[in-house]
């Protein structure tokens, strides 16, 4: 008599789903940035803005989580989903993200994944209803890896951005972290001062508040002040998480600028990174690799660049297309309106 033997196939069914709040830490364990974070979500909430957080589960296993935001668009019906720095989406992911589409009434949903350049990649996205996009956040940015030692991290230093540093040091400029609300309305004294004298573009009051209060109470926020002869000359919000640390915010003073209180304020940011056993600094944005010098953000690539950091490129800006028709239109009157915007800015009284 012959035994027979069966073998059966374990098939593991992947699914899409809402994060729920009790899975809030799992979920923050497998995100990568910190605008994929809970707490960054809790504070968009709290703007206004609708979230939307999504995880792959085996099971009960969270194996990648990520959340996108969706944007009304002023005087009509219809809406952008944003989603910045999350994973390369999967074709699960596409087809979940054009579902959310539609039932969002979605223009598109623009994905910037923190992910680097791949061919592959880039014609995955285009065979799957993706256009190249507009860039919300910067395709470059400089990268340091803090795991090297500080007589390592001052070699690779440009030789001014070294001297600047000692001369800020002896002068008797002071680094510390403050995340006192004294410190923070100072941050916020010298944010406003400091972008009506550059003439760029920030968040209002309440968006540095919200985001201050929702991002500290979370441990990714921190303060750091650099002071000179008791003057509050930089001020700096930094970002720590999962190992990593970034300088998304950063405000000056106009006064005593020949004592260089930021150059010393990068390197006291790199030290507090390696006292906080962090392996990479992102310095959140820069300029390509050939950099125009009539560029208006060509002193700040300037200034980091001399810290050594590596040039990074990230894949871009990608719009996941749901109204066909109306993307182009869009597209139209959002250049229409960034350029009366950059024109205004330069306008005087503007």
């Amino acid at each position: 008599m012959t035994k027979s033997i069966s073998i059966f196939a374990i098939i593991v069914v992947m699914l899409i789903r809402e994060v729920l709040e009790t899975e809030k830490d799992d979920y923050d364990r497998q995100v990568n940035h910190p605008l994929q974070s809970w707490a960054w979500g809790d504070f968009r909430q709290k703007t206004g803005v609708k979230v939307i957080r999504l995880g792959s589960f085996e099971g009960k296993n969270l194996l990648s989580g990520f959340q996108l935001t969706i944007h009304p668009v002023p005087q009509t019906n219809y809406t952008i989903g944003y989603f910045p720095k999350g994973p390369l989406p999967d074709l699960p992911m596409l087809e979940t993200l054009e579902k959310i589409g539609k039932s969002e009434s979605c223009l598109f949903i623009k994905l910037e994944p923190n992910i680097f350049p791949n061919e592959q990649t880039d014609q995955f996205l285009k065979n799957n209803h993706c256009r190249e996009g507009r860039p919300l956040f910067t395709r470059y940015t400089f990268q340091t890896d803090l795991t090297q030692s500080e007589d390592q991290l001052l070699a690779l230093m440009k030789e001014k951005t070294r001297y600047n540093v000692k001369l800020a040091q002896k002068a008797g400029v002071s680094v510390f972290e403050d995340n006192s609300d004294g410190a923070f309305q100072n941050y916020l004294k010298l944010t406003f001062e400091t972008t009506k004298r550059q003439k760029f573009f920030a968040h209002d009051r309440k968006y540095h508040e919200l985001m201050w209060q929702t991002l500290r109470a979370a441990n990714i926020a921190h303060l750091l002040t650099a002071t000179y002869q008791g003057k509050t000359l930089v001020t700096w919000i930094l970002f720590l998480f999962n190992g990593a640390l970034y300088y998304p915010y950063g405000a000056s003073s106009s006064e005593n600028r020949e004592v260089m209180a930021s150059n010393l304020m990068m390197w006291e940011a790199m030290r507090w990174g390696k006292a906080h056993e962090v392996k990479t600094f992102d310095l959140w944005g820069a300029l390509g690799p050939n950099p125009n010098p009539k560029d208006p953000w060509y002193g700040f690539h300037r200034f980091k660049e001399g810290y050594g950091g590596q040039l990074v490129e990230f894949i871009g800006s990608y719009d996941l297309v749901i109204q066909t028709y109306l993307y182009p239109l869009y597209n139209l009157a959002d250049k229409l309106r960034w350029s009366y915007l950059k024109l205004r800015s330069h306008l005087p009284f503007s």
